[in-house]
């Protein structure tokens, strides 16, 4: 996996905590809040921890989709940027050739992962978040099966009528 957090902080440094903050408020996501800089220890062990929750990163994810946030030229930058092959968990068990523009974290104890999957005529965003997990392993694989078991709901009903009859092939690749 790669994840550049001093990258991150430096556009903590340039944009401000407040200013992510407010930006986030006027979404209406009052659970989600930057706390600290990433990797701060000293900042997490007095508990600021930054902090969100899987449907209000779904609502940031939907707004960023639907071009609410950036312009169209930075909002195709950023999806193409989550799109970046990496070893994350949403995808993991996904047929070969499907997009997944996702952020997936870790720390000791927690994974999540999050993103918008481009299921042809049928996009949806999937947010998958654990914790107090005694073996890691086991929660990115909860959400790698959370992750194909979706993507089988959305590819099937993007096959179907609206009556639910399946009227589109199968994905050749599909597990």
């Amino acid at each position: 996996m790669s994840s550049d957090n001093a990258a991150a902080n430096v556009l903590i440094d340039r944009v401000g905590m407040e200013n992510v903050n407010t930006m986030l408020d006027s979404l209406g996501l009052t659970n989600t809040r930057l706390r600290r800089k990433m990797m701060d220890l000293k900042a997490a062990s007095e508990g600021r921890e930054n902090v969100s929750t899987p449907a209000e990163m779904m609502v940031l994810l939907e707004a960023l989709y639907r071009g609410k946030v950036l312009n169209k030229e930075m909002t195709n930058d950023f999806f193409t940027m989550l799109s970046t092959h990496k070893d994350s968990w949403i995808p993991r068990d996904l047929p070969e050739g499907v997009r997944a523009a996702n952020k997936p974290g870790s720390l000791e104890g927690v994974r999540n992962d999050c993103g918008v999957i481009f299921v042809e005529n049928r996009p949806y965003i999937l947010c998958v978040m654990t914790a107090y997990l005694r073996n890691e392993r086991s929660g990115e694989e909860a959400i790698s099966k959370i992750g194909l078991a979706a993507y089988r709901i959305f590819d099937r009903i993007a096959r179907a009528s609206e009556y639910g009859r399946v009227i589109s092939p199968a994905n050749s690749a599909k597990p």
